[in-house]
């Protein structure tokens, strides 16, 4: 019995040892998880940071081409304003080649192609397949986006970048479903201090580690967020009539754009006036400033200043988004790409050291091919040459380069001088007069969005570029502007039966009024944009379509 009691004690002993081992074994892991900083976390990415940039950008790209279904008819089909036989004629060979979305007209052909998009954006956010879904999502983005460079919006240029550099990029490390097929290790944190979950007792496997990924992909990446910043902020230092100065005459930027939403009308009654003229420079330098911090921030290792500009800019584009229509999409996908910032946490710092040390197979060495570096430095050196060099034929829409290098940022450069949005009243058959562009028996020329104006309040998303295309002729405006009066026929069922509900004509309104103080606007004044008659619209239509079918 004395034995046996001497041994409960010695095992009692040896686990109470064990315990303190354990404990003072955490108390070291965490004194130790300290961010060095240094330059692999100033030009690197961490991997969780590079996950949770892809699931960001997958979700938000699935989103957006969820949304582009209800455009499909309108913009990319040949039943729309922009059919491919007007495309093809004005394009170069290469153009004909990368662009696929103009291969074919039909509304069947887009919805394909469209739905393609839709699954490899969910298999991006969910992490199948990464580097292949990441190509064929950046280059049927492109192709979708050069089938009708007219709905090509500064949204669209984020896609195009971020999803370019996510090619090169070990999104799929961590949270993916890559991980998980591919044998990864995962650590998590738990009663034992450091427990690893192995999927195999393959010891060549990697163990990943909450490392830093440096290569010339994530330095390539922080340089473009850096310039997106810099390029907007510096267009808005620079304003010739000064608009995002204190001094701003007669009102500052910030005064003219919080009136767009609910939300803005809010905001402006909480900070006054005064507040909104002081908060406008602050909008600047934020924009200047927020990178070069959290980059320096990164090379001192100093974690709480990078998550500070984070905070900051993402504060900055959640504003936006409140207070102006149609772009909590926009503001969203610039806040992703912020993603590639975020330094690891103490803890992850930690157990990066202990299974380091267990094992120094991996050192966050990513190793890009030599035809993966040329792509990414012919990016950055065509965007220079296309912004910098190249000449007005080289900057024409027919050619590629236009869409593929076009890198500029500077949007919301200056104060907003008026607000602006359109009617179009038509008349039908049986003589009552409606608003064709509102979809709506009733013409109200008076400022829409119950006192919160902006364009295109009727017909928001991609509708917004419309307005802007009157300058059209011949062909190209007769099919841009005969749209909307074989959208009313049908929407109103007139090939039904409903022949008094015929479109007969139309006048395109674009309707204006001044920012004044204190939420103020001035008299409503019109501007005739385009008149349309549609019964010539459809003789017109009438005649193509027999003499395509000869």
């Amino acid at each position: 019995m004395d034995g046996t009691n001497q041994s409960e004690q010695a095992a009692s002993s040896n686990q109470q040892n064990n315990m303190k081992q354990q404990q003072q074994q955490q108390q070291q892991l965490e004194s130790s998880g300290k961010w060095t900083g240094g330059l692999r976390a100033l030009l690197g990415c961490n991997v969780k940071a590079l996950a949770l940039f892809r699931i960001s950008i997958g979700f938000l790209l699935f989103l957006e081409l969820s949304l582009r279904y209800r455009f499909l008819h309108v913009f990319y089909s040949d039943q729309g304003t922009f059919p491919t036989r007007l495309l093809i004629p004005h394009i170069d060979y290469i153009y004909r080649v990368i662009c696929i979305h103009a291969y074919s007209g039909s509304m069947v052909y887009q919805q394909c192609l469209l739905t393609i998009q839709v699954i490899l954006a969910f298999c991006l956010m969910v992490g199948y397949r990464t580097r292949l879904v990441s190509v064929l999502s950046w280059f049927l983005y492109l192709s979708l986006t050069l089938r009708n460079t007219w709905l090509n919006f500064i949204l669209d240029r984020y896609f195009h970048y971020m999803l370019f550099y996510s090619m090169f990029l070990p999104t799929y490390k961590v949270w993916s479903l890559d991980a998980y097929y591919n044998n990864y290790s995962y650590y998590y944190s738990g009663t034992d201090c450091c427990k690893t979950r192995e999927k195999t007792s393959n010891e060549d496997d990697k163990t990943i580690i909450n490392e830093t990924i440096l290569s010339l992909a994530t330095i390539a990446i922080k340089l473009q967020i850096f310039w997106i910043y810099m390029d907007a902020g510096y267009g808005k230092y620079s304003d010739p009539l000064g608009g995002w100065s204190l001094q701003a005459h007669p009102l500052p930027a910030l005064d003219t754009y919080a009136r767009h939403t609910l939300a803005a009308r809010y905001l402006y009654a909480l900070l006054t006036p005064y507040g909104l003229r002081l908060m406008t420079p602050m909008v600047v330098y934020v924009e200047l400033l927020a990178c070069p911090i959290a980059l320096l921030g990164s090379y001192m290792g100093n974690r709480r200043v990078v998550l500070y500009c984070i905070g900051i800019i993402c504060s900055l584009h959640a504003g936006i988004a409140f207070t102006v229509r149609n772009t909590v999409l926009l503001s969203s996908v610039a806040c992703a790409a912020w993603c590639v910032f975020l330094p690891p946490t103490k803890h992850d710092l930690a157990v990066g050291l202990s299974l380091n040390n267990a094992n120094d197979k991996d050192k966050g060495n990513h190793s890009l091919s030599f035809l993966s570096k040329a792509i990414i430095i012919s990016m950055i050196s065509g965007s220079f040459w296309f912004e910098v060099m190249s000449n007005e034929c080289n900057q024409s829409m027919k050619h590629v380069w236009s869409t593929l290098l076009h890198n500029r940022w500077n949007v919301f450069v200056g104060a907003e001088e008026y607000v602006t949005w359109e009617i179009a009243p038509g008349r039908l058959v049986d003589g009552s007069v409606v608003d064709v562009w509102g979809r709506k028996d009733v013409v109200e020329w008076q400022m829409p969005g119950t006192g919160a104006p902006c364009t295109s309040t009727a017909r928001p998303g991609r509708w917004r570029s419309f307005p802007y295309l009157a300058e059209l002729e011949g062909e190209e405006g007769e099919a841009l502007w005969s749209y909307l009066c074989r959208q009313w026929d049908r929407e109103n069922g007139v090939h039904g039966g409903n022949v008094g509900r015929k479109l007969l004509r139309y006048n395109f309104f674009m309707l204006q009024a001044d920012v004044l103080p204190n939420m103020g606007f001035s008299a409503t004044r019109k501007r005739l944009i385009h008149s349309h008659d549609c019964t010539k619209s459809l003789a017109t239509a009438t005649a193509t379509a027999s003499a395509l079918a000869s």
